[in-house]
Protein backbone atom coordinates (compact mmCIF):
# COMPACT_ATOMS: atom_id res chain seq x y z
CA UNK A 1 0.00 0.00 0.00
CA UNK A 2 2.86 2.37 0.87
CA UNK A 3 4.57 1.56 -2.44
CA UNK A 4 1.40 2.45 -4.40
CA UNK A 5 1.00 5.75 -2.54
CA UNK A 6 4.66 6.65 -3.19
CA UNK A 7 4.28 5.85 -6.91
CA UNK A 8 1.19 8.10 -7.28
CA UNK A 9 2.91 10.98 -5.50
CA UNK A 10 5.97 10.68 -7.76
CA UNK A 11 3.83 10.73 -10.92
CA UNK A 12 1.96 13.86 -9.79
CA UNK A 13 5.24 15.63 -8.95
CA UNK A 14 6.73 14.83 -12.38
CA UNK A 15 3.63 16.13 -14.18
CA UNK A 16 3.76 19.42 -12.26
CA UNK A 17 7.46 19.85 -13.06
CA UNK A 18 6.79 19.30 -16.79
CA UNK A 19 4.09 22.01 -16.83
CA UNK A 20 6.41 24.51 -15.14
CA UNK A 21 9.21 23.74 -17.62
CA UNK A 22 6.88 24.25 -20.61
CA UNK A 23 5.73 27.64 -19.27
CA UNK A 24 9.31 28.83 -18.82
CA UNK A 25 10.37 27.69 -22.29
CA UNK A 26 7.40 29.40 -23.96
CA UNK A 27 8.47 32.72 -22.47
CA UNK A 28 11.95 32.36 -24.00
CA UNK A 29 10.85 31.50 -27.52
CA UNK A 30 11.32 34.57 -29.83
CA UNK A 31 7.98 35.87 -31.03
CA UNK A 32 6.04 34.21 -28.19
CA UNK A 33 3.81 36.77 -26.47
CA UNK A 34 2.08 35.00 -23.54
CA UNK A 35 0.19 37.43 -21.36
CA UNK A 36 1.63 40.52 -23.11
CA UNK A 37 0.18 43.21 -25.35
CA UNK A 38 1.06 43.28 -29.06
CA UNK A 39 2.46 46.82 -28.68
CA UNK A 40 0.40 48.24 -31.53
CA UNK A 41 1.38 45.68 -34.16
CA UNK A 42 -1.52 44.43 -36.22
CA UNK A 43 -2.15 40.77 -36.91
CA UNK A 44 -1.02 41.33 -40.52
CA UNK A 45 2.46 42.31 -39.34
CA UNK A 46 2.74 39.25 -37.10
CA UNK A 47 1.60 37.02 -39.96
CA UNK A 48 4.29 38.61 -42.15
CA UNK A 49 6.97 37.80 -39.55
CA UNK A 50 5.74 34.23 -39.23
CA UNK A 51 5.83 33.88 -43.01
CA UNK A 52 9.50 34.90 -43.02
CA UNK A 53 10.38 32.21 -40.48
CA UNK A 54 8.46 29.65 -42.52
CA UNK A 55 10.57 30.16 -45.66
CA UNK A 56 12.89 27.23 -46.55
CA UNK A 57 16.70 27.71 -46.26
CA UNK A 58 18.37 29.21 -49.33
CA UNK A 59 20.16 25.95 -50.17
CA UNK A 60 17.00 23.82 -50.04
CA UNK A 61 14.36 23.81 -52.81
CA UNK A 62 10.84 24.87 -51.94
CA UNK A 63 8.47 22.15 -53.08
CA UNK A 64 5.33 23.94 -51.95
CA UNK A 65 2.83 24.78 -54.73
CA UNK A 66 3.09 28.24 -56.28
CA UNK A 67 0.04 30.42 -55.75
CA UNK A 68 -0.92 33.80 -57.12
CA UNK A 69 -3.38 34.63 -54.36
CA UNK A 70 -3.06 35.57 -50.69
CA UNK A 71 0.19 36.41 -48.93
CA UNK A 72 2.49 34.42 -51.22
CA UNK A 73 2.49 37.09 -53.92
CA UNK A 74 3.37 39.73 -51.30
CA UNK A 75 6.37 37.97 -49.77
CA UNK A 76 9.22 39.46 -51.87
CA UNK A 77 8.35 43.06 -50.93
CA UNK A 78 7.25 42.22 -47.40
CA UNK A 79 10.57 40.52 -46.69
CA UNK A 80 12.29 43.88 -47.16
CA UNK A 81 9.52 46.13 -45.91
CA UNK A 82 6.88 46.20 -43.20
CA UNK A 83 3.49 45.41 -44.70
CA UNK A 84 0.40 46.32 -42.72
CA UNK A 85 -3.16 46.34 -43.97
CA UNK A 86 -3.19 48.83 -46.85
CA UNK A 87 0.24 50.28 -46.00
CA UNK A 88 3.82 49.46 -47.00
CA UNK A 89 6.80 50.90 -45.12
CA UNK A 90 10.16 50.59 -46.94
CA UNK A 91 12.42 53.04 -45.14
CA UNK A 92 16.23 52.83 -45.19
CA UNK A 93 16.10 49.33 -46.61
CA UNK A 94 19.26 47.23 -46.54
CA UNK A 95 20.54 46.11 -48.99
CA UNK A 96 19.92 49.32 -50.95
CA UNK A 97 16.55 49.62 -52.65
CA UNK A 98 17.14 51.18 -56.07
CA UNK A 99 13.65 50.92 -57.59
CA UNK A 100 10.03 51.08 -56.49
CA UNK A 101 9.12 47.67 -55.02
CA UNK A 102 6.27 45.55 -56.31
CA UNK A 103 3.36 46.49 -54.08
CA UNK A 104 0.66 44.21 -52.67
CA UNK A 105 -2.74 44.61 -54.25
CA UNK A 106 -4.91 47.38 -52.83
CA UNK A 107 -2.00 49.24 -51.19
CA UNK A 108 -3.23 52.71 -50.23
CA UNK A 109 -0.14 54.16 -48.52
CA UNK A 110 3.49 53.77 -49.57
CA UNK A 111 6.36 55.13 -47.50
CA UNK A 112 9.67 54.43 -49.29
CA UNK A 113 11.81 57.15 -47.74
CA UNK A 114 15.59 57.36 -47.53
CA UNK A 115 16.54 54.69 -50.03
CA UNK A 116 18.46 54.72 -53.34
CA UNK A 117 15.53 54.77 -55.76
CA UNK A 118 16.78 56.61 -58.87
CA UNK A 119 13.90 56.44 -61.36
CA UNK A 120 10.13 56.03 -61.47
CA UNK A 121 8.82 54.34 -64.61
CA UNK A 122 5.34 54.03 -66.08
CA UNK A 123 4.99 50.45 -64.85
CA UNK A 124 5.92 51.06 -61.20
CA UNK A 125 2.40 52.08 -60.12
CA UNK A 126 0.42 50.76 -63.09
CA UNK A 127 -1.11 47.89 -61.08
CA UNK A 128 -1.68 49.77 -57.82
CA UNK A 129 -4.45 52.21 -58.68
CA UNK A 130 -5.66 52.24 -55.05
CA UNK A 131 -2.79 54.45 -53.85
CA UNK A 132 -3.81 57.55 -51.88
CA UNK A 133 -0.43 58.61 -50.52
CA UNK A 134 3.12 58.16 -51.82
CA UNK A 135 6.16 59.37 -49.89
CA UNK A 136 9.50 59.01 -51.70
CA UNK A 137 11.41 61.59 -49.66
CA UNK A 138 15.17 61.27 -49.46
CA UNK A 139 15.95 59.09 -52.48
CA UNK A 140 18.13 59.91 -55.51
CA UNK A 141 15.34 60.17 -58.10
CA UNK A 142 16.47 62.13 -61.15
CA UNK A 143 13.95 60.89 -63.70
CA UNK A 144 10.21 60.20 -63.68
CA UNK A 145 8.34 58.98 -66.75
CA UNK A 146 5.62 61.45 -67.73
CA UNK A 147 2.83 58.90 -67.25
CA UNK A 148 4.15 57.35 -64.03
CA UNK A 149 1.22 58.66 -61.97
CA UNK A 150 -1.36 58.75 -64.78
CA UNK A 151 -3.50 55.87 -63.47
CA UNK A 152 -3.54 56.99 -59.84
CA UNK A 153 -6.91 58.70 -59.82
CA UNK A 154 -7.23 58.38 -56.02
CA UNK A 155 -3.82 59.84 -55.16
CA UNK A 156 -4.12 62.79 -52.77
CA UNK A 157 -0.64 63.25 -51.29
CA UNK A 158 2.69 62.98 -53.07
CA UNK A 159 6.13 63.78 -51.68
CA UNK A 160 9.20 63.83 -53.92
CA UNK A 161 11.23 65.99 -51.54
CA UNK A 162 15.02 65.66 -51.22
CA UNK A 163 15.67 64.06 -54.57
CA UNK A 164 17.48 65.15 -57.77
CA UNK A 165 14.63 66.14 -60.05
CA UNK A 166 15.24 68.73 -62.76
CA UNK A 167 11.70 68.54 -64.14
CA UNK A 168 8.26 67.47 -62.99
CA UNK A 169 6.09 64.81 -64.65
CA UNK A 170 2.35 65.09 -65.18
CA UNK A 171 0.68 65.11 -61.78
CA UNK A 172 -2.68 63.62 -60.72
CA UNK A 173 -5.47 66.19 -60.76
CA UNK A 174 -6.84 65.23 -57.33
CA UNK A 175 -3.68 65.97 -55.33
CA UNK A 176 -4.23 67.99 -52.17
CA UNK A 177 -0.59 67.98 -51.03
CA UNK A 178 2.49 68.09 -53.25
CA UNK A 179 6.02 68.39 -51.89
CA UNK A 180 9.06 68.80 -54.15
CA UNK A 181 11.31 70.69 -51.72
CA UNK A 182 15.08 70.27 -52.06
CA UNK A 183 15.38 69.21 -55.68
CA UNK A 184 17.04 70.83 -58.72
CA UNK A 185 13.94 72.18 -60.42
CA UNK A 186 14.24 75.11 -62.79
CA UNK A 187 11.37 77.01 -64.37
CA UNK A 188 11.89 75.25 -67.71
CA UNK A 189 11.43 71.94 -65.93
CA UNK A 190 7.97 72.89 -64.63
CA UNK A 191 5.35 73.09 -67.37
CA UNK A 192 3.23 76.24 -67.45
CA UNK A 193 0.07 74.23 -66.75
CA UNK A 194 1.69 71.79 -64.30
CA UNK A 195 -0.67 72.77 -61.47
CA UNK A 196 -3.45 74.51 -63.41
CA UNK A 197 -5.94 71.62 -63.36
CA UNK A 198 -5.25 70.68 -59.74
CA UNK A 199 -8.34 72.36 -58.31
CA UNK A 200 -8.12 70.52 -54.96
CA UNK A 201 -4.50 71.37 -54.21
CA UNK A 202 -4.13 72.88 -50.73
CA UNK A 203 -0.40 72.64 -49.99
CA UNK A 204 2.37 73.25 -52.52
CA UNK A 205 6.03 73.00 -51.46
CA UNK A 206 8.68 73.98 -54.04
CA UNK A 207 11.31 75.42 -51.70
CA UNK A 208 15.08 75.01 -52.13
CA UNK A 209 15.09 74.56 -55.88
CA UNK A 210 16.35 76.70 -58.78
CA UNK A 211 13.10 78.27 -60.02
CA UNK A 212 13.43 81.65 -61.73
CA UNK A 213 9.70 82.47 -61.70
CA UNK A 214 6.55 81.60 -59.78
CA UNK A 215 4.53 78.89 -61.56
CA UNK A 216 0.76 79.11 -61.98
CA UNK A 217 -0.79 78.66 -58.53
CA UNK A 218 -4.32 77.16 -58.36
CA UNK A 219 -6.95 79.22 -56.54
CA UNK A 220 -7.42 76.41 -53.99
CA UNK A 221 -3.88 76.61 -52.56
CA UNK A 222 -3.65 77.69 -48.91
CA UNK A 223 0.06 77.20 -48.19
CA UNK A 224 2.78 77.99 -50.72
CA UNK A 225 6.52 77.59 -50.06
CA UNK A 226 8.89 79.05 -52.65
CA UNK A 227 11.77 80.07 -50.40
CA UNK A 228 15.42 79.67 -51.44
CA UNK A 229 14.97 79.71 -55.21
CA UNK A 230 16.22 82.14 -57.88
CA UNK A 231 12.97 84.10 -58.37
CA UNK A 232 13.78 87.64 -59.55
CA UNK A 233 10.37 89.24 -60.07
CA UNK A 234 6.61 88.87 -59.78
CA UNK A 235 3.75 90.55 -61.64
CA UNK A 236 0.07 91.28 -61.19
CA UNK A 237 -0.89 87.92 -62.65
CA UNK A 238 1.42 85.92 -60.39
CA UNK A 239 -1.10 85.80 -57.53
CA UNK A 240 -3.90 88.10 -58.69
CA UNK A 241 -5.57 88.88 -62.03
CA UNK A 242 -4.77 91.98 -64.01
CA UNK A 243 -8.09 91.80 -65.88
CA UNK A 244 -10.20 91.43 -62.72
CA UNK A 245 -9.72 94.05 -60.03
CA UNK A 246 -12.38 92.40 -57.86
CA UNK A 247 -10.60 89.04 -57.74
CA UNK A 248 -9.68 87.90 -54.19
CA UNK A 249 -7.68 84.97 -52.79
CA UNK A 250 -8.82 84.64 -49.16
CA UNK A 251 -7.67 81.01 -48.92
CA UNK A 252 -4.00 81.79 -49.63
CA UNK A 253 -2.86 82.45 -46.06
CA UNK A 254 0.87 81.63 -46.22
CA UNK A 255 3.33 82.47 -49.00
CA UNK A 256 7.06 82.12 -48.32
CA UNK A 257 9.44 83.79 -50.77
CA UNK A 258 12.36 84.49 -48.46
CA UNK A 259 15.77 83.54 -49.79
CA UNK A 260 15.00 84.78 -53.32
CA UNK A 261 16.71 87.75 -55.04
CA UNK A 262 13.34 89.45 -55.74
CA UNK A 263 12.60 92.64 -53.75
CA UNK A 264 8.87 92.38 -53.11
CA UNK A 265 8.32 96.05 -52.28
CA UNK A 266 8.84 96.86 -55.97
CA UNK A 267 5.58 95.10 -56.83
CA UNK A 268 2.90 96.51 -54.48
CA UNK A 269 0.06 95.95 -56.94
CA UNK A 270 0.86 92.25 -57.21
CA UNK A 271 -0.59 91.37 -53.79
CA UNK A 272 -3.83 93.37 -53.65
CA UNK A 273 -6.02 90.27 -53.93
CA UNK A 274 -4.35 88.54 -50.96
CA UNK A 275 -5.17 88.87 -47.28
CA UNK A 276 -1.49 88.44 -46.27
CA UNK A 277 1.78 89.65 -47.81
CA UNK A 278 4.36 87.12 -48.90
CA UNK A 279 7.27 86.52 -46.53
CA UNK A 280 10.47 87.77 -48.16
CA UNK A 281 12.70 90.76 -48.91
CA UNK A 282 11.09 94.20 -49.00
CA UNK A 283 14.22 96.36 -49.07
Amino acid sequence: MKALLFTCTLVLWLMAASVRSFDQDSQLIPGSLPGRELNGYSSDYLISRRARRALPPADEPDDSPVTTEGDASDLPTCLLCVCLTGSVYCEEVSPDMTSVPTLPKETAYLYARFNKINKISNKDFADTVTLKRIDLTGNVISEIDDGAFAKLSLLEELSLAENRLVKLPMLPAKLTVFNANHNRLKTKGVKANAFKKMTKLLTLFLADNELEAVPHIPHSVRTLHLQNNNITDVNVDTFCRSNDTYYLRPSLNEVRMDGNPVILSKYPDSFTCMKVLPIGRYR
